[in-house]
């Protein structure tokens, strides 16, 4: 597995589509209730190395990394990436893994997919997802670079990372070749200037009308709607995700804030992983199909 692998892992998988492979990364037992880890916009799924070790160990944990991200394929000259694309991503990881009944753990980007990910499956898969975990994400350059040169660049366009979470996501987001290193990630992406530019709130309250999950809400007090811009104006976005999210689910909604910031899933993965342990292993009663 090599000498950087996270504790616990057990396998590395490549799951072959039409423009290449999804690359991900399991945890856990085989046997266990699975659970389809997301990764945050242009991060990858070395994003949870840190905080699987420390939930209960008898569910299977899969991080798959988003086309584009991480060790995963890039898409075909001329195809965009749009938040549909990466649904249907979801989707395909899901097929080839063969799971009728799944939780998601998302970060940040990773928790709004998931959550249109959940409509998909129960408006035209049939399926049904146990309950979906959103936990509270930028990056630069294909030129080849040293790891001292790429970790400056990416801690100084996230504030929120530290020196070693940064080589952490790192490890994965880049490869390394004769003069240096260069990142594995599709140069199309970027960071957008609004995160209604990712999703509509239009679309994003039809989903949630749709959602049949439970969904648990972390939020970390500095996280990125707080400190991502001096004078970030999308901050009612969140407050519409979250009132969105009370209205609809009503009792299969819960909110809970913790200290940290946007990264605390990697920092301090302690402060999670209680909480979202004891909310897998509830046993949540679904609405029948």
């Amino acid at each position: 597995m090599g000498e950087n692998a996270a504790p616990g892992l057990i396998s590395e998988l490549k799951l072959a589509v039409p423009w290449g492979h999804i690359a991900a990364k399991a945890w856990g037992s085989l046997q266990g209730p699975p659970v389809l880890c997301l990764h945050g916009w242009l991060n990858n799924a070395n994003s949870f190395d840190r905080l699987i070790p420390l939930l209960p160990q008898d569910f299977y944990y899969v991080a798959m990394d988003f086309g584009g991200h991480g060790l995963s394929s890039h898409y075909s000259p001329g195809v965009p990436y749009y938040h549909q694309t990466f649904v249907s991503e979801i989707r395909r990881v899901v097929a080839a893994l063969k799971w009728n009944q799944f939780s998601i753990l998302g970060h940040s980007f990773g928790g709004i997919v998931g959550g249109m990910e959940v409509e998909n499956l129960l408006t035209y898969k049939r399926r049904a997802i146990e309950h979906m975990l959103q936990v509270e994400a930028s990056q630069e350059s294909s030129s080849v670079l040293s790891l001292k040169q790429l970790l400056q660049r990416l801690l100084k366009s996230n504030s929120h990372l530290n020196e070693e979470c940064g080589e952490l996501l790192l490890q994965r987001g880049t490869t390394k070749v004769a003069a240096g290193l260069v990142l594995n990630r599709d140069q199309r992406l970027s960071w957008p200037e609004n995160s209604v530019d990712l999703v509509s709130r239009e679309l994003y309250a039809h989903s949630i009308r749709k959602l049949q999950a439970h969904v648990l809400f972390i939020k970390a007090v500095h996280g990125y709607f707080d400190v991502r811009r001096e004078n970030y104006s999308d901050k009612e976005s969140l407050s519409f995700m979250i009132h969105t999210l009370k209205s609809t689910l009503k009792e299969r909604f819960q909110f809970v804030e913790i200290p940290g910031n946007h990264y605390v899933h990697m920092s301090e993965p302690q402060h999670v992983a209680s909480i979202i342990s004891s909310f897998l292993q509830h046993k949540h009663v679904l609405t029948a199909l």
